[in-house]
């Protein structure tokens, strides 16, 4: 654990360094805790990254109590206004495993979220809620309707996570007009058992933390996942329509409090 109470700021990457900081604490959380790789991982340098990182925005914690690497917190974000690696607008890291043809038809102003990740010494406390608080800053700031991107269980063996696979599919469907849906050259449907084998509480359990907040905030997935065997990971879309957040939600993450 930190050796002091923490003295967070919530701010944006501004330069090259920043960016590294970044890319370290994914290397130590998606490399080192979870197993992950992938073509453009620098092992020698510690840093997770990929050809997306120099175009999208990076929302960092930083603990300016910390010593040695200030920055315990990152969301990697992709509005659908910003130009990516091809130099076309709205062109996201998410269209490798999803289709969006649903959101971006929507006319909906949409924020794609990635590369989300906290500190091991920083979990179960503030730092998570203090991030959201930086995202709903960023989310108010430009406007954004629709929030999306994938999120993680760890390992890629399918038959381990029929059951809550199988939950979030017969709970958590996203309507019609926000579905997305994995790419069918690598489709995996989630409806794995029929509904009435589904053990809602040992599914329940089985939900990594950060899909269930997703999921309290009002937030669906999409139809099939994506099995990412270069990262060690089973991949669900979540997608959330702001305007569908609870009064209290809304309360406590849209606060405008990003210092």
């Amino acid at each position: 654990m930190q050796a002091k109470a923490p003295d967070f700021e919530i701010r944006l990457a501004v330069d090259a360094a920043d960016l590294k900081a970044a890319q370290r604490l994914r290397y130590q959380v998606f490399v080192e805790e979870l197993g992950g790789d992938g073509a453009l991982v620098d092992h020698a340098a510690r840093l997770e990254c990929d050809k997306y990182d120099p175009y999208y925005d990076h929302i960092l914690l930083v603990d300016r109590a910390r010593s040695g690497q200030p920055v315990v917190g990152v969301y990697r974000v992709f509005r659908s206004d910003m130009a990516g690696p091809n130099g076309k607008t709205g062109q996201f890291y998410t269209e490798g495993e999803y289709d969006l043809t649903q959101l971006k038809n929507s006319g909906k102003r949409l924020l794609e979220l990635g590369r989300s990740c906290v500190h091991a010494d920083y979990r179960g406390g503030m730092a998570m809620t203090r991030l959201w608080n930086g995202l709903a800053a960023y989310v108010e700031e430009h406007d954004i309707e629709v929030l999306f991107g994938v999120a993680s269980f760890h390992g890629t063996d399918i038959d381990a996570l029929k059951q809550p696979l199988s939950y979030l599919h017969y709970n958590h469907l996203a309507p019609e007009n926000l579905r997305v849906r994995a790419a069918e050259r690598h489709f995996q449907t989630m409806q794995l058992l029929p509904k009435d084998q589904v053990d809602t509480r040992l599914a329940a359990r089985a939900v990594p933390p950060l899909i269930k907040a997703y999921l309290r905030l009002g937030g669906f997935v999409g139809d099939g996942v994506f099995i990412d065997r270069a990262f060690n990971t089973t991949d669900v879309c979540l997608v959330m329509n702001i305007a569908g957040m609870s009064a209290r939600h809304r309360t406590l993450y849209f606060r405008g409090n990003t210092t």
